[in-house]
């Protein structure tokens, strides 16, 4: 196990670990597989080092944790929200989503917490509102509630 950094995010997986590790390092820029072994697969996402054990079916994950990607433009936020809610995943709220390994995701168009911490608290509050009507984050949507008097 090759790990480059003191801390690192561990995932527990139930037998596909490697396969979940592959998919998340296609998806998200300067990231890779840095290990492989029966047990544990270490990877980076952007460069922060993440191991995915293969635990077994005992726990499973949930959504007290989640990662969260920082996404530039609508077309990276819609691209990597269907990649991570195919072959089973699902939408939640708020660009929260579950892949089909059961892990939660934020997927957050940069702008957004831009809005939310304007300090135009009214335009901010609109922009809040539009959101939490929102699965995946609609950028033009969010942008329109903020301006909106």
């Amino acid at each position: 196990m090759s790990i480059s950094s003191a801390v690192s995010v561990c995932l527990w997986y139930d037998g596909n670990a490697e396969e979940a590790a592959r998919l998340y390092t296609s998806l998200i820029p300067n990231s890779e597989v840095t290990s492989i072994s029966p047990v544990m697969v270490t990877f980076k996402l952007d460069g922060v080092p993440f191991q995915a054990l293969n635990g077994g079916p005992h726990f499973k994950p949930n959504e007290a944790a989640s990662i969260v990607v920082s996404t530039k433009n609508q077309e990276d936020t819609d691209s990597l929200w269907s990649s991570l809610t195919a072959d089973g995943g699902s939408e939640g709220r708020c660009a929260w989503l579950k892949d089909r390994f059961g892990v939660s995701w934020q997927i957050v168009p940069q702008i957004l917490p831009k809005l939310l911490g304007a300090s135009d608290r009214q335009a901010a509050d609109r922009a809040l509102q539009a959101m939490l009507k929102m699965s995946k984050i609609d950028i033009k949507a969010l942008e329109a509630a903020f301006h909106a008097s």
